[in-house]
């Protein structure tokens, strides 16, 4: 027994010793939709600032099926889920719902050399437009990982060997209707409990325990569930949870639902999709229809007031990816133009507009990029499959380099596409379309 507790106690020396030395990246996992704090943030050094002539270093690649979920990495796994289509053809209508036959997969992996380690499929026949699988990011919470289908089907598994420890269903259970783009909303862990975006008359929001399943309080209601994904802020003294519904933004209690304050804000097509961002008092959201907001919050109560609503000359109106906010600029893409675009905070005003890390100067529609700020500079994944390393500010869009790590096998409008978010984790991106799960090497060995 001593001696196993001397090297268990030697191994988190050496971790750390490691940690330390010159060149080596402050290692982070990525548990979740856009990171450790989902707030598109990563804070590893010792990485490139460019890419090599020669492109791209691969780690390692993997087969996987179909999906727009992004990968999560924790404690040396990546997870993913896909879908395994058995029947049906593929026709992406987006005003018709396809019915596909086929399995829901979650699978984990080995982070080191990508080896399956264990998977859990089960039966999910689909009848949504833009089928092509799951949408969600796994949630890994410890010695736990949570998956949230297209269709609704939620289940909680234990990481080490994938074994179901309790499961819902948002159909059966909740007798809601899946929205004709799929259950988009990641689950969020806080605290004992799990937190989804459920869609039920009486339950927008439902909050599980995360060991159990058992139902802790519900709160909200909607017509239909959306597309946004729950974020907790701290503002007006207290802890907020922020819900983007179909009709309004609402903060509630993540203690117990109780709602703090609404906020109208409707989009096109129930297509509430990014989480509310907040920069100091400040709280953006927009979306398709030329629906844009800023609300102010209020320092010394939980409550919002708007600050401005978007025009078509102002603002940016997202889609698929959530825009970022840093020193009082907001960064994203347009749904409307595919233009990535930066836009002042404070007044709506836009700054600049290219098409270069989205379309790469194609007009379209939903031109999109998943933007991750590491330091001072940014990573941005294009729907091109290209991984782009740029600088961005107020006063310009400045590429550094670009690699591309992905085939765009998607389809949207009439062109190929990658539309999933990548993790980036301890030196590495893995990104994923509907082929392949790489892993490539973002480490500058030259330090």
């Amino acid at each position: 027994m001593k001696q196993q507790v001397f090297l268990r106690g030697l191994v988190v020396f050496a971790t750390a010793l490691l940690l330390t030395l010159p060149g080596m990246t402050n290692a982070e996992d990525w548990p979740q939709w856009m990171g450790l704090n989902r707030d598109g943030r990563w804070h590893e050094t010792g990485l490139l600032r460019e890419f090599p002539a020669d492109g791209a270093k691969f780690a390692w690649r993997v087969p996987v099926g179909m999906g727009y979920s992004g990968p999560a990495v924790a404690g040396g796994k990546v997870f993913l889920t896909d879908y395994v289509k058995k029947t049906g053809e593929i026709k992406n209508d987006p005003g018709a719902r396809n019915v596909l036959d086929g399995q829901e997969r979650i699978r984990c992996f080995n982070e080191a050399d990508g080896k399956l380690l264990w998977e859990h499929a089960y039966d999910a026949p689909y009848s949504i437009s833009y089928p092509s699988g799951p949408r969600c990011t796994p949630t890994v919470d410890r010695d736990l990982v949570y998956a949230l289908g297209a269709e609704g089907e939620l289940t909680c598994l234990q990481v080490q060997d994938g074994k179901v420890l309790w499961s819902k269903n948002f159909k059966k259970d909740f007798g809601v209707e899946t929205p004709i783009w799929g259950f988009s909303g990641h689950p969020l862990v806080d605290g004992d409990q799990l937190i989804c975006v459920v869609g039920a008359k009486d339950g927008l929001l439902i909050s599980f325990d995360k060991k159990t399943g058992t139902e802790k309080w519900r709160s909200l209601s909607a017509s239909e569930p959306g597309y946004g994904s729950p974020v907790i802020i701290e503002a007006g003294g207290v802890r907020q949870l922020l819900i983007w519904t179909p009709v309004e933004i609402a903060a509630v209690n993540p203690s117990n639902g109780n709602v703090y304050w609404k906020e109208p804000l409707q989009p096109d097509y129930a297509m509430s999709i990014m989480a509310p961002q907040k920069s100091g008092d400040f709280l953006f959201a927009s979306g398709i229809g030329n629906v844009g907001a800023v609300y102010e919050l209020d320092r010394t109560r939980p409550g919002a007031k708007l600050l401005w609503r978007g025009t078509n000359k102002t603002a940016l109106y997202a889609a698929n990816a959530t825009p970022l906010i840093v020193d009082g600029v907001i960064y994203g893409c347009d749904c409307n133009t595919s233009q990535f675009r930066a836009v002042e905070l404070s007044t709506g005003k836009r700054l600049w507009e290219t098409f270069a890390p989205t379309t790469n100067e194609r007009r379209a529609r939903h031109g999109t990029a998943f933007l991750v700020q590491n330091g001072d500079r940014y990573f941005l994944m294009s729907e091109t499959g290209e991984l782009i390393i740029a600088q961005l500010s107020a006063q310009k869009y400045d590429e550094i380099s670009r690699t591309r790590i992905l085939e765009p096998t998607g389809e949207a409008f009439g062109r190929p596409v990658v539309w999933s978010h990548p993790a980036f984790a301890n030196g590495h991106i893995y990104a994923r379309n509907d082929k392949e799960l790489v892993a490539v090497d973002l480490r500058d060995h030259a330090k």
